[in-house]
């Protein structure tokens, strides 16, 4: 925060680019319970363990709903996307119940996400030197009787990896902060704690690494716009004082160009006609099964790799459209607007009801009717 303030008001123009361009928006600590903690121990006398739940005990990492696994389940039984869709999937019931046992930080959280249209997000942790990418939960391996036994002890080394539809671009993001990270790609030391996960890389999907439930991330990706990762800033999870300098030097030129990163893709407005804005319009990309729908103003952003793509915008009681959209390797979206022309269809469904939802029989010129179908054409007009 103090970066950013000071270099706009030095005149830096990149950092003036990125303020004025973008909407920022910072949360310096999601558990301050769990800080508090940590903070007294310090360094020597604290472990990863120590200040990673609320003083209620959540995990706010996974507290939040499973949202995976009811795709996952849906797309079993062949309900995705007719019944089931593969975005903006609904919050199940029970979670929302008042005495669910759900974070208070957490409802905050989600809150917050549901007013606010977010198209990038980090969580900045500890402990690990890495950035990590969804799907954090693993998939559950299809019973059916083709599926072959695996070993027991081949499910905790080797566990059903599920790739986002915008695996790819998650990778990219990832690449983006750990490639200017000046010591991430290290890793001929190993990890922190462990071998290194990341095939010298320094990035690895969740479910790979620490396969976990209910994460902030998949919950980001499944019920809003956002593309969410979790990036561990270094092995300390409290570092001293005297060595926070070289740890925001080691970081920063990351954050700068992560945040950089929202502005990759396509964005552009969704409108009638007239002109007015259209609200919760869908927009799809083609080859990639994961749409995103619009925010009030009828505006929309969809972060995607550089490529040429046939992106269509849907709504209900509109006409879709489709074009093709170029995004380009600098920095900067390609502007992809579109104009809805109102559809009938919504008028043709008010006439099938009216008539039990049956096909309406047509009309052949020159014959004529009889008084059972000139009484039930008299009652439709």
């Amino acid at each position: 925060m103090q970066f950013l303030c000071k270099e706009y008001q030095d005149g830096n123009p990149r950092v003036r680019s990125l303020v004025t361009e973008t909407r920022i928006h910072l949360v310096p600590s999601l558990n301050p319970d769990g800080y508090e903690l940590a903070r007294e121990a310090g360094s020597e006398l604290g472990n990863w363990a120590l200040g990673h739940w609320t003083e209620e005990g959540y995990d706010l990492f996974e507290n939040f709903p499973d949202l995976a696994s009811a795709l996952w389940a849906a797309e079993e039984r062949k309900l995705v996307p007719h019944k089931f869709p593969n975005h903006h999937i609904p919050i199940p019931e029970h979670y929302l119940a008042e005495d669910a046992t759900v974070a208070v930080e957490t409802r905050a959280v989600m809150a917050w996400m549901e007013k606010n249209p977010f198209v990038l997000g980090a969580n900045l942790q500890g402990g690990e030197k890495l950035v990590s990418y969804p799907f954090d939960t693993a998939r559950p391996v299809s019973e059916t009787p083709a599926t072959a036994p695996r070993p027991l002890d081949d499910y905790e080394d080797h566990p059903e990896l599920q790739e986002t539809p915008d695996h790819a671009i998650f990778r990219w993001l990832a690449i983006s902060y750990a490639s200017a990270h000046l010591t991430m790609t290290e890793t001929f030391r190993g990890g922190c704690h462990t071998q290194d996960m990341t095939d010298a890389m320094g990035i690895v999907q969740g479910a790979k690494w620490h396969p976990r439930a209910g994460s902030m991330n998949d919950f980001s990706y499944l019920h809003t716009n956002c593309l969410e990762l979790s990036i561990y800033l270094g092995c300390d999870k409290f570092p001293h004082e005297s060595e926070l300098q070289q740890e925001w030097e080691n970081n920063k030129e990351s954050l700068l160009t992560f945040m950089e990163q929202v502005h990759r893709g396509i964005k552009g407005l969704v409108t009638d006609q007239q002109g007015e804005p259209i609200a919760n319009a869908t927009i799809t990309v083609g080859g990639i099964n994961h749409n995103i729908k619009t925010a009030s103003g009828g505006d929309y952003w969809r972060i995607l790799n550089p490529g040429e793509y046939r992106v269509s915008a849907r709504a209900e009681g509109y006409n879709p459209s489709v074009k093709t959209c170029s995004v380009f390797y600098d920095i900067g979206a390609t502007q992809c607007n579109f104009v809805l022309s109102r559809s009938n269809w919504k008028r043709i469904r008010e006439i099938m009801a009216m008539n039990g939802n049956r096909p309406i029989r047509r009309i052949v010129p020159g014959r004529p009717m009889t008084p059972r179908e000139r009484m039930r054409l008299r009652m439709r007009l």
